[in-house]
């Protein structure tokens, strides 16, 4: 089973950008849908993107289509997204998963692994 390690979370300013990484163990990570999702304070968890097996599709939540990049490298075991234009509204724990389903799916429990989450805090 891959285990998953998110880093490049920080503080950074409305309107910065920034690129989260999510580093995979095991020589199976392109059999896995990939995904991000996001906890802020008070709420429930949401889905921010996923991607196919070797990149070929992406899916992303209607509040970050055009503003954030998902991709992967399978060479390197590695997942990103890639953040820009943020806002306080952005501000969350963001946290890389891992599904073996065929499809990218949206919903938490359709992935089998997390990491342990990275904070991003958008604040002037």
């Amino acid at each position: 089973q891959v285990q998953l390690v998110e880093s490049g979370g920080g503080l950074v300013q409305p309107g910065d950008s920034l690129r989260l990484s999510c580093a995979a163990s095991g020589r199976t990570f392109s059999t896995y849908i990939m995904g991000w999702f996001r906890q802020a304070p008070g709420k429930e968890r949401e889905f921010v993107a996923a991607i196919s097996h070797f990149g070929s599709s992406t899916r992303y939540a209607d509040s970050v289509k055009g503003r954030f990049t998902i991709s992967r490298d399978n060479a390197k075991n590695s997942l990103y997204l890639q953040m820009s234009s943020l806002t306080s509204e952005d501000t969350a724990v963001y946290y890389c998963a891992a599904s073996r389903r065929a499809f990218m799916p949206e919903e938490g429990y359709e992935y089998d692994t997390w990491g342990q989450g990275t904070q991003v805090t958008v604040s002037s």
